[in-house]
């Protein structure tokens, strides 16, 4: 590793904009990101995958690796990503700061506490908490109804006994009992506020526009009338600076927010990714899972709301998860199965078509090596989405570096250099929230119709009647399949996707669609990724990755 210094400075980052996280991170001041809003954008570039599977796509190691390539070929690149969750990384997926020859430095620190962001964001929710129950101890003058408090703690760890908890127990002095949880920080609507917010003071409007909760006659109560978002903003302040590390490579990367795509909008930071722009030719980024989740919230609530539109997209493919679409098993995945790649081919090309038929966005498909992959599989695929006229190519990059993954620079920089797209969203702002529901399922997962019982359909009808019909929707479902049922792979159809709760997140200003069995707490596994992770009496890490 460099210092991050001389990272930043090829960036022309001064060191005076710095405020250094020991020698190898650092967070760049709010006033220099304020000072390159005059410069011209670089191109924006989307990194996102085929439905995730367990023999892994490596979506995160392509974005790295694919912003090493650029700086190989002497393009200008920097990349951006998301900060990892405490609640995979000892869970079942273990770290997210890349692999191989393409990771993110330093991955230790990264994938733990890096810079206490999560925590920051963790604090100023549950500061919020308190301050509700507080309230209501203290009589209670806006008139909360205790039943109606939407309002959750958080914390970044999997921990299933947490998502329906009762508190105030114990009499008078502790409160009013009532019914509560706990959500993961990664799914909380401070991430998704901090992720979203373009300022400190955007940041802290944001957050006084939260609904905590109603009062008996349901009207909404904010967290401004408790007079919280200040003291969130505090807490909060120094997270907001978007945080510089470095590739294995010492190429430039912002790692900043986190939200989880699956259950909230998958995304890093709008900070981080509008600071990148000014200051790259190129800059990746991913959004996270599938292109049915991640790559969707990223049109149609990032760039929605923050005036950005990617100029080319890069979807995420290996061999072994495609055969595993088609029904091999997962012992199997190794040894040649045309048959099974044939079927499970299906799942890319569904996201190919979503890419370029409803996102309107020029693609090239990634293709991450395996030894054990063989030409005449790679022949099949490229053979089955030649129809849909895409770039398919094999990415070393896992063993190579950015030398591994130059050919999918050059494909990249050539979309770009093309100029102009027909990039679009899925859906108007002016349809209802049920039709914007509606439009994704049926569009993008490929649904016959979606459904709710009546007290979600009132529910819905409530948001829309009071004034938040033109929110975006951000939905909440299983990464693994189009549908909400994980266990259909590939890319099943005609099936109908149950909205089973909807939660109004009036300061990040989109309406969350719960849908199938998704829960926002996750549970840990019954090997979780802890079991391996580990400290030698040296104090070397390992079991990260």
């Amino acid at each position: 590793m460099k210092p991050i210094t001389e990272v930043a400075a090829r960036l022309g980052i001064p060191q005076d904009a710095l405020d250094q996280y020991g020698r190898f991170k650092a967070k760049v001041s709010m006033e220099y990101v304020d000072s390159l809003k005059s410069k011209p954008d670089g191109k924006l570039i989307l990194v996102t995958a085929i439905s995730p599977t367990p023999a892994g796509e490596g979506k995160t190691t392509t974005t790295v690796g694919l912003g090493d390539a650029l700086n190989k070929i002497g393009k200008k690149a920097v990349i951006c990503l998301r900060e990892p969750s405490l609640g995979p990384v000892f869970g079942m997926k273990g770290g997210a700061a890349g692999g191989g020859m393409a990771q993110v430095v330093p991955m230790e620190d990264i994938n733990l506490h890096f810079t206490g962001d999560f925590n920051a964001i963790a604090l100023a929710n549950n500061l919020l908490s308190a301050l509700i129950d507080n309230h209501i101890h203290h009589g209670n003058a806006l008139g909360i109804d205790v039943r109606r408090i939407t309002w959750k703690r958080v914390m970044d760890m999997n921990d299933r006994a947490l998502r329906d908890i009762t508190v105030s127990l114990g009499g008078p002095g502790n409160g009013y009992p009532r019914q509560d949880g706990f959500d993961i920080v990664v799914a909380s609507e401070v991430m998704a506020i901090f992720c979203l917010a373009t300022s400190l003071e955007d940041l802290k409007t944001r957050l006084g526009n939260i609904v905590i909760g109603y009062t008996r006659d349901q009207k909404p109560v904010r967290a401004a009338e408790l007079k919280a978002n200040g003291a969130m903003t505090v807490l909060l302040r120094e997270a907001l600076k978007p945080n510089l590390v470095q590739t294995l490579e010492n190429n430039p990367a912002f790692i900043h927010g986190g939200p989880f795509a699956n259950i909230a909008h998958g995304c890093n930071s709008v900070l981080a990714t509008k600071t990148a722009l000014k200051l790259g030719e190129y800059v990746v980024t991913e959004a996270g899972f599938g292109a049915d989740l991640g790559a969707e919230k990223f049109v149609d609530i990032k760039c929605r709301k923050a005036g950005l539109k990617p100029d080319a997209v890069v979807i995420v493919a290996t061999i072994r998860a495609l055969k595993f679409h088609g029904g091999c098993d997962l012992k199997e995945l190794n040894k040649e199965n045309l048959a099974a790649l044939e079927k499970g081919i299906a799942n890319v090309e569904r996201h190919v078509s979503n890419v370029k038929n409803h996102y309107g966005l020029p693609c090239v498909v990634s293709v991450n090596h395996f030894t054990f992959d063989t030409e005449a599989e790679f022949a099949l695929l490229k053979a089955k989405l030649a129809h849909l006229d895409v770039p398919v190519l094999s990415a070393r990059h896992w063993a190579d570096g950015g030398a591994g993954a130059a050919e999918v620079a050059r494909a990249v920089v050539a979309i770009c250099e093309k100029g102009s797209n027909g990039f679009k969203f899925v859906y108007e702002d002016s349809a209802s929230l049920w039709d914007k529901m509606k439009t994704i399922a049926t569009k993008i997962y490929g649904a016959a119709d979606i459904s709710a019982d009546a007290k979600i359909r009132a529910q819905i009808k409530q948001l829309q009647d009071g004034g938040y019909g033109h929110y975006p929707v951000c939905v909440a479902k299983t990464q693994y399949s189009f549908s909400t049922d994980p266990s259909l792979k590939g890319a099943p159809s005609g099936h109908t996707v149950n909205v089973r709760e909807v939660r109004l997140a009036a300061g990040a200003e989109f309406i969350v669609m719960v849908c199938g069995d998704i829960m926002t707490m996750p549970g840990l596994p019954k090997i979780p990724s802890a079991d391996h992770i580990d400290i030698d009496a040296s104090g070397k890490v390992v079991g990260l990755f």
